[in-house]
């Protein structure tokens, strides 16, 4: 049986395998991991039945994400900020509890302001380096990778001169389900 052109490549049909000698775009790999952090962050909202709008000008925070459940207390519709970072310098699935993520300090303060009216998350996605291994599509799925942390920096203190680490925990993957319970939380009264 001869082989065709991908499958000698090493891919394979169903999306298994390295997806290797696609003629990629010359735009930024930065402005590419920006546009791939999008869309998990769309993903992952309208799983969780969440709607999504775009500040303009954006003023340091990239999305307002709202939630709408006649269980809130707070109010039927409840909204927090989303800011997004993506990074290739973390390997998949960190060691330990945390990972350590470098912050602007004009970011953290926007993000560490309490009190607040509108809480305020960070989103971080780990990325592989090489764009060929991004995604994986198959007959029943897409798969993204790597993975998207979430934390709340309200009250994180600005250590370093002109940045500061922050420590992203492991245990904070943001899919749909946490989605949900952050808005859950928020719409009780509560932090994300």
């Amino acid at each position: 049986m001869a082989l065709t052109q991908p499958e000698q490549s090493g891919v394979l049909h169903g999306g298994a395998g390295p997806r290797t000698g696609a003629l990629r775009g010359t735009l930024a790999t930065t402005a590419c991991m920006e546009t791939l952090q999008v869309g998990y962050l769309h993903a992952v909202a309208a799983a969780a039945g969440c709607s999504l709008s775009q500040p303009f000008p954006d003023n340091g925070i990239d999305w307002h994400v709202s939630h709408g459940a006649p269980e809130h207390v707070v109010d039927d519709e409840v909204t927090i900020k989303v800011q997004l970072k993506a990074t290739y310098q973390i390997p998949p699935r960190p060691a330990g509890a945390t990972f350590s993520f470098t912050l602007d300090n004009e970011h953290l303060v926007k993000l560490a302001r309490t009190p607040v009216a509108v809480h305020k998350i960070l989103v971080v996605m780990l990325v592989p380096r090489e764009r060929d291994q991004w995604l994986a599509a198959g007959h029943d799925r897409l798969d993204l990778r790597h993975c998207c942390y979430w934390t709340n920096l309200a009250g994180h203190p600005v250590t370093g001169r002109r940045r500061t680490t922050v420590r992203i925990p492991t245990t904070r993957i943001f899919d749909d389900r946490a989605l949900c319970e952050i808005m859950t939380r928020v719409g009780s009264g509560g932090t994300p």
